[in-house]
C-alpha cells in the first residue's frame, strides 16, 4: 500500500526578543505565525474500522498540535531562558502574563526543531513526521524535515 502524506495548518500568535543579536529583532515584538503539519503513513486499510483510509485523524492530530505547541505558545512571551530577560520574565509571569522560558534563543529555526521534537513524541508509532514549516511573516520561514534529521 502507498505511503501518503497529509497537512494541517495551524496558527498562533507569540511575541519573542533575540538577546544579543544586533538588530530590530532585539526588542519585544510579535509575529502571526502559521504552522504546517505534515505526517506520512499507509492510510487504514481495515473496512471495519471507523477511520479506514485515513493516514491519521486530522482531529486526532489537532489535538496533538494543540497540547504540545498550541496551548503553550498562544499568546506568550518567548525568551531564552538564559538571557538577562529572565528578570523581565519573573516581572511578567508575576503579574500574570503568559510567558515562556526556552532552553534556546527563540527563532524560527531554533523553534521548529523544539516543535518537531514535542509533535513526533507524541505521534502514533505507524506514523512518522514528515516535514515542518514554520512561517514567521508571510515572507519568511524556516522548514524542518525528518530526513534531513
Amino acid at each position: 500500500m502507498a505511503k501518503i502524506r497529509i497537512t494541517k495548518k495551524f496558527r498562533f500568535e507569540a511575541a519573542h526578543a533575540l538577546y544579543g543579536y544586533n538588530g530590530k529583532c532585539k526588542n519585544i515584538h510579535g509575529h502571526n505565525y502559521k504552522l504546517f503539519v505534515t505526517i506520512i503513513g499507509h492510510p487504514i486499510a481495515d473496512p471495519t474500522n471507523v477511520k479506514f483510509g485515513m493516514v491519521m485523524d486530522f482531529d486526532d492530530l489537532k489535538k496533538i498540535v494543540k497540547s504540545e505547541i498550541i496551548e503553550e505558545f498562544d499568546h506568550s512571551v518567548i525568551f531564552n531562558k538564559n538571557s538577562p530577560h529572565i528578570e523581565l520574565a519573573n516581572e511578567l509571569i508575576k503579574n500574570d502574563h503568559k510567558v515562556v522560558l526556552a532552553n534556546y534563543q527563540p527563532t524560527i529555526e531554533e523553534m521548529i526543531v523544539d516543535f518537531a521534537k514535542r509533535i513526533s513524541s507524541k505521534l502514533p508509532s505507524q506514523i512518522k513526521l514528515h516535514s515542518l514549516k514554520l512561517e514567521e511573516t508571510e515572507t519568511s520561514y524556516s522548514e524542518w524535515f525528518a530526513a534531513d534529521n
